[in-house]
């Protein structure tokens, strides 16, 4: 019987939603009013054309649809075009939002949300926006295909793409963010997932996530930022089969880690930055299958860590390894592929028979004096590294891969949407 009942509120709710169309030649002729015309259920539909109209309230479980993307235009003026606050169940697809002004007091948005829930912005443009989307206390709510757009040139003056701050259980899926100050940013997150992303020419980082707790990333791309990725003071957290590529510059790093624990990183291609990981006192961590391809530093420690164990990834042609500062402790390196070990092999089981040592004496030189880094390709670096490796003095004994790999061991194919060349 409630089953029946259930069913019968159901099919008389769907009879009583109707559909609010918006143009200039409509009856109703600006979103807003539309907007506000509209009851809990029903869509407001928006045609294409250009709407100059800002601080638009969203107070009902509405669909708000655009079609042929009309253009929702702020002109410049410090304030939210969408604006909602203890609303749920809503839906903002099919816009472009252009010209969000640029405040230093407060932060603005092409689409402002506080405590709400259970809402959708999909499929949407941003162009020239001083926040895209910001979302403060959200819950169970989701960002989808949308694509980002803006030219920021200091961190001053520019806001992020996507913007999360004490939010859970929200999906941020498929979205492309480019030139903003962070591509993605989370503060107290928990329980979220962020996948199939691409984040790419962010002043600052392309994702940014800060005491963040149990949230999954995987299938994303992060290239040609300030750095690709910044994890910050969180723990419980999954990165898998990532792309991190192309994130140059003098402090710029693919993945930067700080005070992280009890997480696991594998899967992931970290090709061509400064630095591929940045490891600062993170303890607990796993590192599996990973490929690290032609970086300046593949991995660099710096600050006490514990527990941090790399098992079966593969180094190729990066200029250093592994840059350590501190105690070994008791992280471990076990069964990875070093394109520079040369030992031998002669019980062919695939594992060296001699041990790999990945820092070079050389490393430790430039950590100490980085205008030495010019000498890197000189015949001098290359003879007391070759002692360094002969006879160790300088660089940790018991740093070392016991077990190498006599071939790369990692086999991840990338997905044809993550072109190394773009």
């Amino acid at each position: 019987m409630r089953y029946l009942l259930g069913l019968f509120l159901l099919f008389s709710f769907q009879l009583q939603a109707k559909t609010i169309t918006v143009c200039s030649t409509c009856k109703v002729k600006t979103v807003a009013a539309g907007v506000a015309l509209a009851a809990d259920g029903d869509t407001v539909l928006v045609k294409a054309g250009l709407y100059k109209e800002t601080n638009i309230e969203i107070t009902k479980a509405i669909k708000i649809i655009g079609e042929g993307f009309p253009v929702l235009d702020a002109e410049g003026k410090k304030a939210n075009i969408f604006h909602s606050e203890n609303t749920a169940g809503f839906t903002i697809s099919g816009f472009k939002f252009i010209n969000v002004g640029m405040s230093y007091t407060k932060e603005i948005a092409a689409v402002f949300t506080y405590r709400c829930d259970d809402f959708t912005i999909s499929n949407n443009k941003v162009d020239m926006c001083f926040y895209a989307f910001m979302m403060q206390r959200a819950n169970s709510s989701q960002l989808i295909n949308n694509k980002i757009h803006g030219k920021a040139v200091k961190e001053t003056t520019s806001g992020n793409g996507i913007h999360l701050w004490k939010c859970d259980d929200m999906n941020i899926i498929g979205n492309v963010v480019d030139g903003m100050r962070d591509g993605i940013y989370l503060e107290h997150v928990t329980c979220s997932l962020i996948t199939n992303n691409i984040s790419k020419n962010n002043v600052r980082y392309g994702l940014h996530f800060m005491f963040s707790d149990n949230n999954d990333y995987y299938d994303n791309e992060f290239m040609r930022s300030g750095a690709g990725v910044a994890v910050m003071f969180s723990k419980h957290i999954t990165m898998r089969n990532n792309l991190f590529h192309l994130n140059w510059g003098t402090a710029s790093y693919g993945l930067l880690l700080k005070e992280i624990y009890d997480g696991f990183i594998y899967d992931n291609i970290f090709d061509q930055n400064t630095i591929g990981i940045n490891i600062d006192g993170c303890n607990r961590i796993n590192y599996n299958n990973n490929k690290f391809i032609k970086n300046g530093w593949a991995l660099k420690f710096t600050g006490g860590c514990y527990t941090n164990i790399f098992n079966t990834n593969d180094f190729m042609s990066n200029a250093f390894d592994l840059s350590y500062n501190s105690h070994l402790n008791d992280n471990e390196f076990k069964y990875n592929y070093w394109s520079e070990y040369t030992g031998y092999d002669l019980d062919r089981d695939g594992i060296g028979d001699v041990p790999f040592r990945p820092v070079k004496l050389f490393s430790y030189v430039v950590n100490k004096t980085p205008e030495s880094l010019i000498l890197l390709s000189s015949l001098f670096v290359t003879i007391i590294n070759f002692s360094e490796k002969v006879s160790p003095v300088f660089t940790p004994d018991n740093l070392k891969d016991a077990t190498p790999m006599m071939k790369p061991v990692v086999s991840i194919i990338k997905p044809s949407n993550k072109d190394l060349t773009q």
